[in-house]
């Protein structure tokens, strides 16, 4: 055995987050034992306390500590526009840009029949369910242009259009600042085929 025990048992669950593997769960196994006591039992009080406090907002399925999020609850929010994202942390990148002024629509993943997600496990239902009482005149979908992003995005447009809304995707192509001989092929035949009018 490599390691004692207990440390055995706190490198495999941090190497179930996303994003680390068995070389950064090891970094940060040895980093949480080195820190003082009160900072390690801080640590752990606050994932605590946010799995207990965080709740999904009952409208567009972000994190929040209240029944509805600041978001929705925000009354100078434009209620014809509506951005369905994969993930809560992608309405934190959409904020940053401090454009749009719609709401939003988490789904909670992305269609991946490889992975066994199918539209049962997003939040499709409660998206429809929210489309039926409401006055959205325009839905942009905002998922990453990836295969998963580009289904899920076909998925949402089909069902979506006979409903009689409007149904937009988010541009994609060249980067700002990017170079042409940098781009790979896709990225230059997606800045192409999203190419428009000046």
């Amino acid at each position: 055995m490599l390691f004692a025990r207990p440390l055995a048992e706190l490198i495999a669950e941090l190497e179930k987050l996303p994003g680390v593997g068995p070389k950064s769960a090891q970094r940060l196994a040895y980093h949480l034992l080195r820190v003082p006591d009160h900072e390690a039992a801080r640590l752990a009080d606050s994932i605590q306390h946010a799995k207990q406090k965080l709740r999904f907002c009952s409208a567009c399925q972000n994190i929040s500590e209240h029944e509805v999020c600041e978001v929705c609850r925000d009354t100078r929010r434009d209620l014809a526009l509506l951005c369905v994202v994969a993930e809560p942390k992608d309405i934190a990148a959409m904020e940053r840009i401090h454009e749009y002024r719609g709401r939003y629509h988490v789904l909670h993943g992305l269609l991946s029949p490889m992975d066994g997600v199918g539209p049962e496990q997003l939040r499709v239902k409660e998206l429809l369910n929210r489309l039926a009482e409401s006055e959205v005149q325009e839905i942009i979908i905002a998922t990453n242009p990836t295969i998963e992003g580009d289904a899920t995005a076909l998925y949402l447009a089909k069902l979506l259009k006979p409903i009689g809304v409007k149904v937009t995707r988010l541009a994609h192509g060249m980067p700002v600042g990017g170079e042409l001989d940098y781009a790979d092929s896709a990225t230059l035949l997606s800045a192409l085929e999203y190419r428009r009018e000046m």
